[in-house]
């Protein structure tokens, strides 16, 4: 399997605005787990007049040491990369607060997602942002100027926040230091997610900041490891439905061994993804009543 250069150290202190970098702070949620490590990272991009970054559950401690942590400046945007259940509900708590829109690409692109997985993967389809943006958008935050970046394949309407001018980049589930991002069909698409890697890639940032975990410095040589995973855990799977057909559930434990027992649900999920990439590539074929039950069989 390729390596992925996983980096896991990651300096925070709970109830805080720490300053990260010029112009860039952060609050971390106390909600950690499986699928948020720490928990989630809001983020708070300019000084004075200032956007927040995924305000994380509707946590009241959360968003109360927010208020206090601005105290005297202006929330002129509320962003959301995307409308999981870590990562948009303090918008509404926020909003209610100090009365600003939110922002986002748009609300999640179905609710058939299997919400039993995780509080924080399940979805929160009450969420629909005031503004929708759009691939390449710019807008200002005081004296910064944001681009907006749709990267779909954790969700469809999953965006990363830039600056332009300094190469940093929010780029919330899309790709994150301490681990790699769930898809999760149907909303979720490998294929989507390679796309959008490849278009990190060519962007050529100097910083990723995750909502999840530590600051990612060095992201080309990290997400070009990210695109040869995938294809890796492809070949895994073509090799291992070579000789016989096979569901997913039997798939888990060679494809990942000593897997987190909480995480079986979200790697079966992820071999979905992968299933249904190579099926529309014309390598595999299903037998089932539904995907993920059905069997799958090599073809070439």
């Amino acid at each position: 399997m390729a390596q992925i250069p996983f980096v896991h150290d990651h300096d925070f202190e709970y109830g805080q605005v720490e300053v990260l970098a010029p112009g860039i702070r952060r609050l971390t949620a106390r909600n950690p787990s499986a699928f948020t490590y720490h928990g989630t990272g809001t983020y708070i991009i300019g000084t004075g007049t200032v956007a927040v970054i995924d305000p994380g559950p509707a946590d009241p401690a959360h968003l109360d040491a927010l208020m206090r942590g601005l105290e005297g400046e202006h929330i002129s945007h509320i962003l959301v990369t995307h409308c999981h259940l870590d990562h948009s509900p303090g918008a509404r708590v926020l909003q209610a607060a100090c009365d600003v829109p939110t922002f986002a690409f748009g609300p999640h692109g179905t609710v058939s997602e299997h919400r039993e997985e995780s509080a924080e993967e399940g979805v929160d389809i009450d969420f629909d942002p005031d503004v929708r943006l759009a691939h390449g958008q710019r807008f200002t935050v005081g004296n910064l100027e944001v681009e907006c970046i749709h990267t779909p394949g954790h969700t469809s309407n999953h965006m990363c926040f830039a600056l332009p001018a300094s190469g940093d980049v929010f780029s919330g589930d899309h790709v994150m230091a301490w681990s790699t991002s769930v898809i999760i069909p149907p909303d979720g698409n490998m294929a989507d997610y390679l796309n959008s890697l490849q278009l990190m890639l060519e962007r050529n940032d100097k910083c990723y900041w995750p909502t999840h975990g530590p600051a990612l410095r060095a992201p080309t040589a990290y997400v070009e490891a990210l695109i040869a995973h995938r294809y890796q855990r492809m070949d895994d799977i073509l090799e291992l439905i070579a000789l016989e057909s096979m569901g997913i559930p039997k798939m888990v434990a060679p494809l990942y061994p000593g897997l987190d027992p909480r995480l079986i649900g979200a790697a079966s999920r992820s071999i979905l993804a992968s299933l249904l990439f190579l099926i529309d590539k014309g390598k595999i074929e299903a037998s089932g009543d539904t995907p993920l039950d059905s069997a799958y069989r090599r073809l070439v």
